[in-house]
């Protein structure tokens, strides 16, 4: 199963796109990306199509990174939705590194999340609300 990877990038110009290119050096396409920035510091959230190479870049690049596998959650879509999900991940002690939003259907949200503590997060939002998911 693919890999998430948020990495800690410098928010300046460029520093993307330094990323994005040395993956492409070594053949490795990027399957999905998240990216923000604030103050000095951004990240990207990515999964490639190889991860071993992707973890090898990073390290070369010397770029601080944490990894887990994609678990997919579903959230209510109403004010607080996304609050009463990650109020339970931390209750749980379980520290949530990215996420992204990947789908919208009537009452409810599809995300992504990427956490610290995969079987922690499989019971702090009930087994049958989470899985985990293969990105292509």
């Amino acid at each position: 199963m693919a890999r998430q990877f948020v990495v800690q990038l410098e928010n300046k110009p460029g520093e993307l796109a330094h990323l994005a290119r040395a993956l492409e050096a070594r053949g490795i396409n990027i399957k999905h990306i998240g990216a923000v920035g604030a103050g000095d510091l951004g990240a990207a959230f990515i999964t490639t199509s190889d991860d071993d190479a992707t973890r090898e870049i990073l390290h070369g690049l010397g770029h601080s990174y944490v990894e887990g596998a994609p678990l997919l959650i579903e959230v209510d879509d109403r004010p607080g939705g996304i609050a009463d999900a990650t109020d339970a991940l931390a209750a749980a002690g379980v520290n949530l590194c990215g996420t992204l939003m990947v789908g919208h259907k009537p009452g409810k949200v599809d995300m992504i999340i990427c956490v610290d503590d995969e079987a922690k997060a499989h019971a702090a939002l009930h087994d049958e609300e989470i899985e985990n998911v293969g990105v292509n």
